[in-house]
């Protein structure tokens, strides 16, 4: 699973920082460059090939700085532009010298954000959030490209979907068809995450429902295994943690990811663990008072490892492969176009019993449950309080921590990429918990960061109620 940098342009001394966007298929990536007097041109990034290269995408027209770019899978950048009290799209392309642009539309609101697309659907959603509801537009379907007689093309412009009561953020997709997708919606004072049912019309149901007075968002999903990464002060104060789609399994929030001198925000899921949401490695971004560093974190691991990013990492972007690799970009002076990467080894396979009892953990009242079911097994195991930190197991075989020797070999890393080495900053917050598990490793040994396992971790479907965006 990919993710984009959320950082405002920066630079200083031999860094360049940028937010980057990363297409939901790893291939393609895009942001906006400064190009000197306050004007800025989009840059795609080729990411699938043996070495990764930028290519700019200028127009007659210099852009703003508050414009949206999303990379596409067939190459293409979308942006989003202001234009008086509408927002305009179009796609750009590299064409000869020069950079094409097809025209796509408009759509009259104050705000609008692209929802990053899913993994299989070329579909290019957008929410326009109002006071008192948002509207869900389609806003490019290459499906329904249509050509015209002057030899351009018709996608037909934006169109609507539904409107949503509440104001709604966010936008995450829930599997790789892109039918579903879950969204935060604000009403009557609290936050709660739903699912939009993109085949039934925009039918919503709702899909976090910790407690009936906390805000519980959502903030990254895998649709492989299922894993949810969430944000809820239904333990008492603001906590990230995690849960599975229609699990009957409470919401957990390890203490490890609570950094006292920091904030911790995810930013990829690893792909591929076929039902193995405890198996899925995180790549988490650390921001603290000197600057910002990189975690991995598992749920079956228990521990929170951080090292630091490479220089010039475009902070908040990257991407895990199904092997395992993570791959971070970053541009310098001197290397405008880079990825580093690290492999990581795998570590021992975990049943549901191993797991029992989770030490540090806080747990929600109720489940995750699974989009488009109804009330009865929702409530069943709503008794489960919030508990208390519980005792934390020893380290030994099957407690889901890497063996000190476990390393992975590593091939010479192509020409513009740059392999991760080394231990945490030591200037890292102090009190993370990190659980059991192998020392950190020396200077230049390569991280113990999680990877692929196998065997299966059993999900269960809960029923949750259903009713219809208005």
């Amino acid at each position: 699973m990919t993710a984009c940098a959320i950082e405002a342009a920066a630079s200083s001394g031999g860094t360049v920082r940028t937010a980057l966007t990363i297409g939901a298929d790893g291939s393609y990536a895009a942001r906006l460059v400064p190009g000197g007097e306050g004007c800025w041109y989009p840059e795609r990034w080729t990411l699938a090939g043996p070495e990764p290269y930028a290519v700019p995408l200028p127009v007659n027209q210099p852009e703003d700085e508050d414009c949206a770019v999303l990379p596409l899978s067939d190459g293409r950048v979308l942006i989003r532009r202001r234009a008086g009290e509408q927002f305009v799209f179009a796609l750009l392309y590299p064409s000869g010298d020069g950079t094409g642009e097809v025209a796509l539309g408009g759509v009259g609101c104050s705000e609008f954000t692209l929802v990053p697309q899913a993994a299989d659907d070329p579909r290019v959603y957008g929410l326009a959030p109002g006071e008192t509801s948002t509207e869900l537009w389609l806003v490019h379907d290459p499906r329904f490209v249509a050509p015209l007689a002057s030899g351009g093309t018709d996608s037909g412009g934006p169109r609507r979907i539904t409107r949503l009561p509440g104001r709604c953020s966010g936008g995450v997709r829930l599997d790789r068809t892109g039918d579903l997708l879950a969204v935060d919606q604000e009403l009557d004072g609290r936050t709660k995450s739903v699912v939009v049912d993109l085949r039934r019309g925009g039918l919503v149901t709702p899909l976090l429902q910790l407690t009936e007075k906390s805000n519980d968002r959502l903030l990254m999903a895998d649709p492989d295994s299922g894993l949810l990464i969430v944000r809820s002060d239904a333990p008492g104060h603001d906590r990230m943690g995690w849960g599975v789609l229609g699990s009957s399994r409470p919401v957990r929030f390890p203490e490890c990811l609570r950094l006292p001198d920091a904030a911790v925000t995810p930013f990829a899921l690893q792909p591929g663990q076929a039902l193995l949401p405890e198996q899925c490695a995180v790549a988490l971004r650390i921001d603290g008072a000197r600057g910002s560093w990189v975690g991995v974190w598992r749920p079956c691991d228990r521990r929170l490892r951080q090292f630091p990013a490479p220089d010039g990492w475009l902070t908040g972007a990257g991407l895990w492969t199904r092997e395992g690799e993570l791959h971070l970009p970053y541009a310098t002076f001197q290397v405008p176009c880079g990825l580093a990467r690290t492999t990581t080894p795998a570590l021992p396979v975990m049943m549901p019993s191993q797991h029992e009892p989770e030490g540090s953990d806080e747990r929600s009242r109720r489940p995750v449950p699974g989009p488009g079911t109804g009330p009865s097994e929702a409530n069943a195991s709503a008794d489960a309080t919030v508990t208390g930190p519980e005792p934390e197991p020893a380290a030994g075989p099957g407690s889901g921590t890497a063996p000190e020797s476990a390393t992975t070999p590593r091939s010479a890393p192509a020409a513009g990429t740059t392999p991760i080495t080394g231990t945490a900053p030591a200037d890292r917050p102090t009190g993370v918990e990190t659980g059991p598990g192998p020392s950190d490793p020396g200077p230049g040994s390569p991280l113990p960061l999680p990877g692929p396992a196998t065997g299966p971790v059993p999900l269960q479907r809960a029923l949750i109620p259903v009713r219809r965006a208005s």
